[in-house]
């Protein structure tokens, strides 16, 4: 296995992690909206709420596809685990699009930052996966 793998993957887990923790507080009323959403409110109203929720479920997901893709676990089918990587990464590069040019400047650094780690360590573990045992 590559050496930088599994460095990348720790890496993957905490910024999920965090950005978990994060979901987590604006679901529960926390003032921290300025750092999601495109930061237009200090509490998120309840359909951002909502899809605060949602972005935590597809954080799990992520980091079962990922985390299995490596064999760490065997939770998902190696094809599903497979290309489930890929589409962690298409969803991550996606993503580092509107947190570049949200108008809130704490969105852009930490949403813009924590998008390209997920992007470059998803990439790596897609493009290691014959080296994966």
């Amino acid at each position: 296995m590559n050496e930088l793998v599994p460095v990348l993957v720790v890496l993957f887990i905490v910024v999920l992690v965090l950005l978990s923790v994060l979901q987590l507080a604006l679901v529960c009323g926390a003032p921290w909206g300025s750092l999601a959403w495109g930061g237009r409110h200090r509490v998120l109203p309840g359909p951002l709420r909502v899809g605060s929720g949602i972005a935590l479920v597809l954080y799990v997901a992520f980091a079962v596809v990922v985390v299995d893709r490596v064999g760490w676990i065997d939770v998902v089918a190696d094809p599903v685990a497979g290309i489930g990587t890929w589409a962690v990464f298409g969803f991550a590069v996606l993503s580092v699009i509107p947190n570049a040019v949200s108008r809130s400047k704490p969105e852009r650094y930490v949403g813009t930052s924590a998008a390209f780690m997920l992007a470059a360590a998803s990439l790596v573990v897609a493009l290691n996966a014959a080296s994966i045992s």
